[in-house]
């Protein structure tokens, strides 16, 4: 019988097999690496993917407070021709709350800082749908007041009438102008918008609480000039500039 005899393989030959293991493995782990890599890009890909979706679904955020204010005026129909908003009323209802829900975030962390930026928050709550809406955005309104803003001072009268309505009582500067009959349906030549066709009042409205020299302080405007004001909407026009006083804005 033959007997095989193991021998020892020389200092050279035992470097060679070494080296041949190392880059074997060397090769095996820059694969394995190679494929994490692509792995962890991949999924990052799609991380950035998804979240640029979810902004994109979310066009207010990221915006400044004026920008919305904007961007608010843009989508309400007064003041446009004929009382015609751009967009449909469950649009102006749905980009109103993502704005003021992104504007009470940066109240609650310190970022309405100046009196433009009051203003345009006021504006934006006062375009809300509850009481508790238009109450912060009468204390919005006399902040950016305080803080040096006049064009606010009707605004603050605006927006107290408003949740004074709102709360079954009588507004007592006169700023709101509400309809009485539902705007009419679109025609196949669209909407024919806010004004057209309806009628408005005043009421409640509860004259005797304010001189019109107050009024005039927060550039609202005096009774007589009010009354053409509401003419003007039951003739189915927008009475504009004469919505404050002579000589101030808002």
């Amino acid at each position: 019988m033959t007997h095989l005899r193991w021998e020892r393989p020389s200092r050279a030959h035992a470097h060679e097999l070494y080296n041949l293991q190392m880059r074997i493995t060397l090769r095996n782990c820059s694969r394995f690496f190679s494929a994490m890599c692509l792995c962890l890009l991949t999924q990052s890909y799609f991380i950035a993917a998804q979240t640029s979706a979810n902004e994109q679904s979310k066009p207010e955020a990221g915006k400044s407070i004026h920008q919305m204010f904007l961007d608010d005026q843009d989508d309400a129909p007064a003041g446009k021709p004929g009382g015609v908003a751009p967009i449909t009323q469950a649009e102006i209802k749905a980009r109103g709350e993502e704005r003021r829900r992104l504007v009470s975030a940066m109240l609650a962390k310190g970022q309405v800082q100046t009196a433009e930026d009051f203003h345009d928050a006021a504006l934006l709550f006062q375009h809300g749908e509850s009481a508790d809406d238009y109450l912060l955005a009468h204390i919005l309104a006399v902040d950016a007041v305080i803080k040096g803003d006049d064009k606010s001072k009707f605004l603050a009268a605006a927006t107290l009438d408003r949740y004074l309505q709102f709360i079954n009582k009588p507004q007592v500067f006169g700023t709101q102008y509400a309809p009485l009959t539902p705007v009419q349906p679109a025609t196949a030549a669209g909407n024919v918008g806010v004004f057209k066709g309806r009628i408005w009042t005043h009421m409640p409205f509860d004259q005797q609480v304010l001189p019109d020299a107050v009024r005039h302080d927060y550039c609202v405007p005096d009774l007589e000039q009010q009354k053409k004001n509401l003419a003007t909407l039951n003739a189915g026009s927008y009475p504009g500039d004469a919505m404050v006083a002579p000589g101030c804005k808002r």
